[in-house]
């Protein structure tokens, strides 16, 4: 049997995925969260063979979320759904430790073919998400343009940037991240400076551009 844990910010989703899944006979599910901060403490707690983890989730996206469950749960693979078909993503969810990546276009059967695949320890991407991965290999290393790259920031930076992009103010971050508000403060202006943007709108185009959050989170 199969565990499967799944992580989206759509109630409509998860259920969907848990029917789907749960009409199978060696498929189970033991537990959905709606953001990735829930999905991390719940996942350490369960140990599930396989995660559904959309990328877009508020308090903690699924790149940071998967990252922290690839340390934590090393027997746990994950299999990233999501809206998001940019080959930056693609990229990004495979050095997080994503072992399959499906669009949220995939038929069912699709789905339950990457859970089993996946499982089974055969990495799985959808036809149009590999090409993508393929040529964004294959062009010159991105990395040489001056563009700011969430790779400039810390893990407890990008923590704080999504938090701050969400509208929450430094007390409510502190709060959330076990920090005072001044140590966020001192955070905010890191990040500001290392990515040369100097205003919060500027900062939620950023983080909506790198999949960090969305425009209805």
């Amino acid at each position: 049997m199969v565990s499967v844990f799944i992580a989206d910010d759509h109630a409509i989703v998860r259920d969907g995925l848990r029917m789907l899944l749960e009409a199978q006979d060696d498929i189970e599910v033991v537990g959905m969260a709606s953001d990735g901060l829930q999905a991390v403490k719940s996942i350490e707690s369960l140990k599930p063979d396989v995660v559904l983890m959309d990328i877009s989730m508020p308090k903690l996206n699924g790149i940071e979320a998967a990252q922290q469950i690839a340390m934590a749960c090393r027997n746990t693979r994950i299999i990233f759904l999501s809206m998001h078909d940019g080959s930056e993503y693609i990229s990004r969810a495979v050095k997080a430790g994503a072992q399959g990546y499906l669009l949220k276009e995939s038929a069912g059967q699709e789905v339950i073919k990457a859970v089993r695949q996946v499982h089974s320890g055969i990495r799985y991407f959808s036809q149009r998400v590999s090409n993508d991965l393929i040529d964004f290999y294959a062009k010159d290393n991105p990395a040489k343009n001056n563009h700011p790259s969430l790779d400039q920031l810390s893990f407890r930076e990008r923590e704080t940037l999504q938090l701050v992009v969400e509208g929450k103010s430094s007390a409510e971050i502190g709060e959330i991240l076990y920090l005072s508000p001044k140590t966020i403060e001192t955070y905010r202006s890191r990040i500001m400076e290392k990515l040369n943007i100097h205003d919060i709108p500027g900062l939620v185009k950023f983080a909506i551009k790198k999949g960090m959050t969305t425009i209805d989170c």
